[in-house]
């Protein structure tokens, strides 16, 4: 069986503990007070959708779509374990959150990331899926540790 993405409830201990390590990581590649990753009780918030990437009952990966209004969303909580990189899990969740905003009718997506070393490989993968660099959205404030980048959908 292949790679399976499917919407979570965020409930399992083993899907808390990807998100643990989520917040880790990022909280160890940006310095405090610059980090807006969503920690569990805000991934389960009116408004974002939560998706978990599985290789037979292995957790792979694991990523979000927060709805920022009724024409656009955010991508948010990226994550796949050490285990699995280079082996499409972060193309198969992102693929699903595009699909989803194209549903939903949004004209655009949103995200803001880190800077630096530990950020490369999603830079990339936005960039090969249509992302192009831009500037703050919604709340968000540009500092030397993060970036924003949009998507406009067809």
């Amino acid at each position: 069986m292949g790679l399976q993405v499917r919407q979570d409830n965020l409930s399992s201990q083993e899907v808390q503990a990807l998100i643990a390590e989520h917040l880790s990581g990022m909280h160890s590649n940006t310095p405090a007070g610059q980090v807006h990753a969503l920690d569990i009780e805000r991934l389960r918030a009116p408004g974002v959708t939560f998706w978990t990437a599985w290789l037979d009952n292995s957790l792979c990966g694991c990523g979000a779509l927060k709805e920022l209004d009724s024409l656009s969303g955010e991508v948010k909580s990226m994550r796949t374990r050490a285990a699995f990189l280079r082996r499409g899990v972060g193309q198969a969740i992102l693929d699903e959150i595009v699909r989803t905003a194209r549903q939903r009718g949004y004209t655009h997506l949103f995200l803001e990331t880190g800077t630096g070393p530990a950020f490369a490989a999603a830079h990339k993968l936005y960039l090969r899926n249509g992302f192009v660099w831009g500037g703050p959205f919604g709340d968000y404030t540009a500092t030397e540790f993060n970036v924003f980048m949009a998507k406009e959908l067809a």
